[in-house]
């Protein structure tokens, strides 16, 4: 037929358009899987918005969702004449003569890039194709995808081929509301109607043009034109958008004018309720498997996946009853210590001035005030004092009340937070995650965000580092005035720790009661002996990973740590040395139940069973040994059933800002923090402040409603007896109290097997734990 058509150029031109109707068919087609999968018509006569991906526990229970039909679809006559007229007029000019492909603004977007103005030829319809079945993902491509020019040209055809079909099955009116209610505008906000409360808190029916040109003018880069983010590149953007509309005759001039010269006027004072089914462990899984969807190209919100956690439903029930019922009554204790008194104090106990300007300063929303009143402070204060309707957490539950936002920072300032993680070492499976009081109201999570001081629960780190050099349980040192010479920065330096009671007993006490007494001296005088150069290593190596300033106060807690991995470092000693890379999922499926992934444990051996085994030893001295620090746990009986034994480690930070409790049983490792999120703000005495006080409690509750409930799964019993011989001295001559009391030294030395059960002598009066490190918070 060809050789028919004399005219060469006749002929060269129908061959090409030939090629392009085959080359089209097979697309569609997906022929040979070279193309990969199109929307065919039944799927644009019914478009799927998104499928929601779940999560579920270890045990099948459903926790959570990932979706972003937080969009609320609107209908067209609910949709502002102003955002319409600013899309249609910026996006597509022409959209009113195209049918769903605009090829003079491509031919016109070629010109323009070949020139070096780099523009996008998509049409709104084009962009609707891309945005509702997601025309570029890996699910959609096919084996071409490997060729990179190809591949791009593919995807633009798929793109022409099912705005064709988008325009044949909708008219105008319904592209453009289908296209307003899919389209994300940053900050999670997905759709015109989340968008407009989001910003502006107004529907969409209400926004003016500057608002309208605001929104749209994000839509070529969502990032870059955040008004929250970058006001300023937000305002330009906006006036190009207004420029727009003025230029197609929407705007007359003397509008533009009034437009373009008013500031952005955000109200970000609307509260997104549609996040209340959210919670800690839905953020812990999706932070989790953030790089496993970035490197297998799914979207947990719109895939559709079924992902099943190790969350065991009833130990974190079990664990957040334990936390409601202990921080509510801290948090009564917290009010009455301070009572009308500002907790805000820096280390001498004097207020800090300046605390609640500070705390403004940090909110997103000082900036734009700053910036809508040039710096007038005068009128920014008006703004935070003038009272609104809000609605506040209490321990009580939601209180509905009138506060200003100088108010809200106040109320907020003074209230306890914690975070707690439970993990199973011999599986590496994180079994309790609660990463605060209420996640609606503290989105923070304390169990991998914040980072705190870890106090005495740092002090094993420097025990583990003598064990597994030469020292044994039993090797004594003597409680005395230490004084270490070192250099900080290239600075002579002295260290000098106190311990917590600010006295010394000068009695030699073994490394067992040291670290079960908490005692600073001891350990100060080990890290001298072992070096702190090394400390920091072993911590490193069992499973910390922030980075940790190498002084000698490293070992009484100087640093930041996470309660994530603490526990994962104090797991390795339970888990015979071997360190794990914590499970928060085990398995990934798709919506028919296939499997995707599974994830497997990754241990790696750090430290010697031997050493191991000694360690765990090493912790029941904080109940078996006289003035241990966790003796409060016998306030709790069920915990003492069937020869049970548990070993942990309190920790108190300076000043008493954050209290810890690391405890440990046969089976789990718990980790659990209390604070302010300020540091400012803390109690102020041991009695009331110290990690025996605040974090223990919650251990000592959690653990009893564990125990007592015959279908957890854990039962009572005592530690593992030895993985291996062990070389080392440990059953240690143990220090037994007098009736005589009245001589300075009312302590002797027997020798008392302890391998076996806990001691069974009630807990001294008080239990001084081991005083903060000597740093400034």
């Amino acid at each position: 037929m060809f050789r028919e058509i004399k005219n060469r150029y006749l002929r060269y031109f129908t061959i090409l358009i030939y090629f392009i109707i085959i080359f089209f068919c097979a697309i569609e087609l997906n022929f040979l899987w070279l193309f990969g999968y199109s929307p065919d018509m039944s799927d644009i006569k019914t478009p799927t918005m998104s499928l929601s991906s779940e999560v579920y526990t270890a045990d099948g229970k459903l926790i959570g969702r990932f979706y972003k039909e937080n969009r609320s679809p609107v209908e067209y006559k609910s949709i502002s004449p102003n955002l319409i007229n600013a899309l249609v007029y910026t996006e597509d000019a022409r959209f009113y003569k195209h049918g769903g492909v605009d090829f003079v603004g491509f031919m016109g977007s070629l010109v323009s890039t070949a020139k070096g103005d780099r523009r996008g030829g998509s049409t709104i319809t084009q962009q609707l194709a891309k945005n509702l079945f997601n025309t570029r993902k890996r699910k959609s491509q096919g084996i071409i995808r490997h060729i990179p020019l190809i591949r791009t040209v593919v995807f633009k055809c798929k793109e022409w081929l099912t705005a064709f079909k988008i325009e044949h099955l909708y008219n105008k009116q319904q592209i453009l509301t289908l296209y307003l209610n899919t389209v994300p505008f940053g900050n999670n906000s997905f759709g015109i109607k989340t968008a407009t409360l989001k910003y502006f808190n107004k529907t969409p029916d209400a926004v003016n043009p500057a608002e309208a040109a605001t929104l749209i003018g994000m839509l070529k880069a969502t990032s870059t034109y955040n008004p929250r983010v970058y006001p300023q590149r937000s305002l330009e953007r906006r006036n190009v958008v207004l420029g727009q509309m003025e230029k197609y005759g929407y705007l007359k001039k003397a509008d533009y004018d009034r437009y373009s010269k008013m500031p952005l006027n955000l109200d970000l004072s609307y509260v997104d309720r549609t996040g209340q089914s959210d919670s800690y462990i839905r953020r812990a899984v999706e932070k989790w498997l953030d790089k496993w969807c970035k490197d297998n190209d799914y979207d947990l919100y719109e895939d559709g996946l079924k992902i099943y956690t190790t969350i065991d439903s009833k130990l974190q029930q079990y664990a957040e009853e334990a936390v409601a019922q202990k921080m509510k009554m801290l948090q009564k204790r917290f009010n009455n210590l301070w009572g009308n008194k500002n907790p805000w104090r820096d280390s001498k106990g004097v207020e800090i001035k300046d605390f609640l300007l500070k705390a403004e300063q940090r909110l997103p929303i000082y900036k734009l005030l700053s910036k809508k009143y040039n710096g007038d402070t005068t009128e920014i204060k008006k703004y935070f004092e003038k009272k609104k309707h809000m609605t506040v957490f209490t321990w009580n539950g939601d209180k509905d009340t009138t506060f200003s936002s100088i108010d809200s920072i106040k109320y907020y300032a003074k209230l306890l937070n914690t975070g707690m993680m439970t993990m199973e070492p011999s599986t590496g499976k994180i079994k309790v995650w609660v990463g605060g009081i209420d996640y609606k109201y503290f989105n923070y999570d304390h169990v991998n965000q914040a980072k705190r001081q870890a106090g005495s629960t740092f002090k094993p780190f420097a025990y583990v580092t003598a064990l597994d050099n030469g020292f044994t349980p039993c090797d004594k040192f003597t409680d005395k005035p230490v004084t270490i010479k070192y250099k900080d920065n290239g600075k002579d330096d002295v260290w000098q720790p106190n311990n917590a009671d600010f006295h010394f007993s000068y009695r030699d006490m073994s490394l067992r009661w040291a670290m079960g007494k908490s005692v600073n001296s001891i350990t100060a005088q080990l890290t001298e002996h072992v070096g702190w150069d090394k400390i920091v290593d072993y911590a490193h190596k069992i499973g910390i990973e922030s980075p940790l300033k190498s002084v000698p106060s490293v070992s009484l807690g100087s640093n930041d740590v996470s309660v994530f991995e603490m526990v994962r470092a104090y797991s390795t000693f339970l888990n015979k040395g071997e360190k794990v890379d914590p499970l928060l999922v085990t398995k990934i499926t798709d919506q028919k139940g296939d499997v995707l992934q599974e994830f497997k444990l990754k241990a790696e051996r750090v430290l010697s069973e031997e050493t191991a085994w000694l360690m765990l030893y090493m912790f029941r001295g904080g109940m078996e040994e006289p003035g241990g620090t966790s003796q409060a746990l016998w306030e709790y009986p069920d915990l003492w059933k069937k020869n049970n034994q548990i070993g942990g480690k309190t920790g108190t930070s300076s000043d008493y800002v954050d209290g810890w409790y690391m405890g440990i049983t046969k089976d789990l490792v718990t980790g659990v923090w209390v604070g302010c999120d300020d540091r400012s703000v803390h109690f102020t005495t041991s009695e009331t402040g110290e990690g025996s006080h605040t974090a223990l409690p919650i251990f000592g509750a959690f653990m009893e409603k564990v125990y007592t409930d015959p279908k957890s799964g854990y039962t009572y019993g005592p530690f593992p007896k030895p993985w291996v011989k062990i070389t080392k001295e440990y059953i240690c001559p143990s220090p037994v109290i007098r009736e005589d009391t009245t001589s300075t030294d009312s302590l002797m030395e027997t020798p008392m097997d302890t391998t076996s059960a806990p001691a069974t002598v009630p807990p001294p009066a008080e239990n001084p734990e081991g005083a903060p490190p000597a740093t400034n918070n």
